[in-house]
């Protein structure tokens, strides 16, 4: 809206204006990768399922726990990562749209929540570790350590840091931008230096 010079107000129809845009970070051009979202607690599975509904793919790993009351014991499936599931896209502002009408999403894990994203082959080494009937845990998040690679078997080409703890020998495999991490035992598995 305008003035006149005396004080009233002028309609500014017709007018044009130029309106600054925010620049789209370059990962945002790009083919979709996967990024981690922040969710609330125990709040992963309400998110993942919203964000399926929404044509998003999402991958939400699950691993099985016995859970002990003072009556019963029950075996049920709780998210590996707590406070995390993993989407798919592009980033771009259709995709974040997409994402935080969702009530529990609470962002892109990433520096001031543009997102970070997460190479396929952790992805995917997550993946074929979660489809095999190996035991496997949570683990603290390692960056130090020796990388190895799994040769042969059901895991073959499963990339992760070699660990060795009392006499068992794990892979610890992670996701680097959530720094979370978790270990299956690879006992009788040939392991070489990657």
């Amino acid at each position: 809206m305008q003035w006149d010079p005396e004080g009233e107000a002028v309609s500014s129809a017709g007018q044009t204006h130029e309106v600054a845009l925010m620049p789209v970070p370059s990962s945002a051009t790009g083919e979709a990768r996967w990024y981690a979202l922040h969710t609330r607690s125990r709040h992963e599975r309400v998110v993942e399922h919203r964000l399926r509904e929404q044509g998003m793919e999402t991958f939400l790993p699950t691993v099985r726990e016995t859970h002990r009351w003072s009556d019963r014991k029950k075996v049920v499936e709780v998210p590996l990562f707590s406070c995390y599931v993993f989407v798919r896209c592009a980033l771009s502002s259709d995709d974040r749209t997409k994402v935080f009408r969702v009530d529990s999403a609470l962002g892109f894990v990433g520096t001031r929540g543009m997102g970070v994203a997460i190479p396929d082959e952790q992805i995917d080494s997550v993946r074929a570790v979660l489809s095999q009937t190996a035991p496997c845990r949570t683990h603290p998040f390692l960056k130090v350590g020796q990388r190895v690679r799994v040769c042969g078997g059901a895991m073959d080409g499963v990339e992760g840091v070699f660990l060795s703890e009392n006499g068992d020998h794990s892979l610890v495999i992670s996701v680097d931008v959530i720094q979370r991490s978790l270990a299956v035992r690879i006992d009788g598995y040939d392991v070489k230096p990657v």
